[in-house]
């Protein structure tokens, strides 16, 4: 039944374009982390922030690992850009402090992410590897590109990394009493620590929505993997799931969990969506003919460019020898003439040439108007009217074949793994690829259910650890080798996110203050007078804070290292000296209740605070004293 199934989708074609958005929204989540590890980079990765640098190279890897992001954004080398993404991933997170100590709560999400991007033809479509394969070509000889894939691309990557996190998350959530309550989404959001600037008191003071959002999420996580694939409801799992984690990036600070999430919904849209979309914004006709001189090799990778770059289709390119009798406008004109320069024709049969060419092509292509708009201004239009002149009175004109152009070895459309396991392997052997691709699915199956059972079952009520029973004994151990092995490399791991072990006698918060070169107090940009945390830390940095240093069990030594971190990294930011300085710790209490109260938030944001030890930092040595917090 499953390989029939797998059958099903794999022959159902699907838009290469909607893998080439889901590639750059990757990306986009990815690049945006890295610069993030690369600004918070001392705190993360110091044992003692610009004190004692363990790590003096992570800020090279990073950087590379930044530029490995804007090439999968770009669609640039993308079978080798996105192994090499993933291979960070995992090395960041296995080898460095940024999962033990920072877990920003989508780290093992993104490794999953990755690992199935390694398989998808991301790129396809939208990228720039499109690009450089036409460029070895004559623009009027390119050859047809794959523009469909197989939907079992877009399938797998939403049942295994949407469906089976959720399926696991809504397991642990039926141990958490404030979940049963339907208060799940409720409570979070009433914690200072975890909300975002933005109030949404007047949602949270609803008791009938607040529950109703809370059981729609239990509803919508253990019945998702089941019924999403099917077309009927796809809309509705679509719109429900995008908009939970709209709401989660808009309302918490865990922003980055959210857009990882986002980004898969993408796969998600269905076709004739797109369809309806591309129906509204791209032109029925093109608004713009430009005609270019094909023996030019320059002018052919220009027609090239510009047509690969005008996804809306407003401009159309032709090739002045064969078809300057189409255009009735250019026939008053001298065939040297028109060769010595690009012309244009619109819709109105208005002529264009050089420069404003260009500015009317930007024009036509809509999201490059602003392009259009600035090469019409004074002083810019002379400018580039004279650099266009200097390039086209000295350009080659040479009569040009298909080989006059830089050529590549290869002329082959390039093959990647997508190509050869689910194009190739899959055409030529379709019996053994339909049963090895159920045997992948059940294997992953395997390896959601070990984790799902270890962690939501038997961890919560047995302690293997305990029974003395060799079978039980070499049981969990083979239990927990599988579990570090899809944990590293798949991200296969517990979502028992937010539960009452997390909440429960949550009632204590923390800030920092600082003592300035005048004497006076101020508030370290970290922990606002609020109890809110201050944008930029959130995600791995509220992690920290939020679910390690600060818990309703607060383990001395942990606070002391974290106050430590975060007292070095945040006072060399705003100035200050670590030969003198001092920190004043702040303490105030909340409350965290199983059962919905009115206008929670704002009691919780509210109250006075008082000192409750000092952090003091002399020829950069570090000393903590603290009263014990009741």
């Amino acid at each position: 039944m499953v390989s029939q199934i797998i059958e099903r989708y794999h022959r159902r074609r699907a838009p290469a374009f909607i893998i080439g958005m889901f590639r750059i929204l990757y990306g986009m989540v990815v690049l945006q982390e890295v610069i993030f590890l690369l600004y918070f980079n001392h705190l993360i990765f110091d044992p003692v922030p610009y004190i004692d640098v363990e790590f003096p190279m992570i800020p090279l890897f990073l950087g590379l690992w930044a530029i490995v992001a804007g090439c999968i954004i770009l669609g640039y080398k993308t079978q080798t850009t996105i192994i090499a993404n993933y291979i960070f991933w995992i090395v960041f997170v296995n080898f460095t402090p940024m999962q033990r100590d920072f877990d920003g709560g989508f780290d093992l999400f993104m490794v999953g992410i990755g690992f199935f991007l390694i398989f998808m033809p991301i790129g396809r479509a939208v990228s720039i590897d499109n690009l450089v394969y036409k460029l070895q070509f004559k623009f009027q000889h390119q050859p047809a590109l794959p523009k469909t894939c197989s939907a079992l691309s877009l399938l797998f990557p939403v049942l295994i990394c949407l469906g089976f996190l959720y399926l696991d998350s809504a397991i642990h959530k039926l141990f958490a009493p404030h979940w049963l309550n339907g208060l799940g989404a409720w409570l979070p959001s009433t914690m200072p620590y975890y909300v975002s600037a933005l109030d949404l008191s007047w949602m949270l003071n609803q008791q009938v929505l607040q529950k109703f959002i809370g059981y729609l999420i239990l509803v919508f996580q253990f019945s998702f993997m089941f019924f999403f694939y099917r077309r009927c409801f796809r809309p509705i799992y679509l719109l429900v799931g995008a908009g939970l984690h709209i709401g989660i990036s808009i309302s918490l600070n865990i922003y980055p969990f959210g857009l990882g999430m986002l980004a898969v919904y993408i796969l998600m849209v269905p076709f004739s969506w797109w369809q309806a979309l591309a129906d509204q914004f791209i032109y029925q006709k093109s608004a713009l003919a430009v005609f270019y001189d094909g023996d030019c090799p320059l002018c052919n990778r220009t027609a090239t460019i510009i047509n690969h770059f005008d996804v809306l289709q407003g401009v159309v390119f032709k090739d002045l020898q064969t078809q300057a009798d189409s255009a009735p406008q250019l026939q008053v004109y001298d065939q040297q003439v028109l060769l010595a320069d690009l012309y244009a024709v619109d819709l109105q049969g208005k002529v264009y040439s050089g420069v404003d060419t260009y500015i009317q092509i930007f024009h036509k292509m809509r999201y490059m108007a602003i392009f259009s708009w600035l090469m019409r201004v004074p002083g810019i239009y002379h400018l580039a009217r004279a650099i266009y002149r200097r390039i086209a009175d000295n350009r080659a004109r040479n009569a040009c074949y298909e080989f006059c152009l830089p050529a590549v070895a290869e002329k082959s459309y390039p093959l990647d793994l997508y190509t050869r396991i689910f194009e190739n392997y899959a055409q030529h052997k379709p019996r053994q690829f339909r049963f090895r691709m159920a045997k992948i699915f059940m294997v992953l199956v395997i390896l959601q259910l070990n984790s799902s059972i270890h962690y939501g079952f038997l961890y919560r009520f047995y302690d293997l650890s305990r029974i003395e029973s060799p079978l039980v004994n070499q049981a969990r151990l083979l239990s927990n080798s599988v579990l570090m092995l899809s944990t590293t490399f798949l991200g296969i791991t517990p979502h028992a996110l937010y539960l009452h072990d997390h909440f429960e006698g949550y009632e204590d918060l923390l800030a920092i203050s600082y003592i300035d070169a005048q004497g006076h107090e101020q508030w370290l940009p970290f922990i606002n007078e609020q109890g809110r945390m201050l944008a930029p830390n959130w995600g791995r940095v509220h992690s920290m804070w939020a679910n390690i240093a600060v818990t309703p069990n607060i383990n001395t030594d942990r606070l002391s290292k974290f106050i430590m971190k975060v007292t070095a990294f945040w006072g060399a930011k705003v100035g200050l000296d670590l030969n003198q300085a001092q920190f004043i710790i702040k303490h105030k209490k909340i409350k965290s209740p199983q059962q919905w109260v009115f206008n929670l938030r704002k009691e919780n944001l509210s109250g006075a605070w008082t000192n409750i030890g000092t952090a003091t930092w002399t020829n950069k040595h570090y000393q903590l004293e603290l009263q014990t917090i009741k």
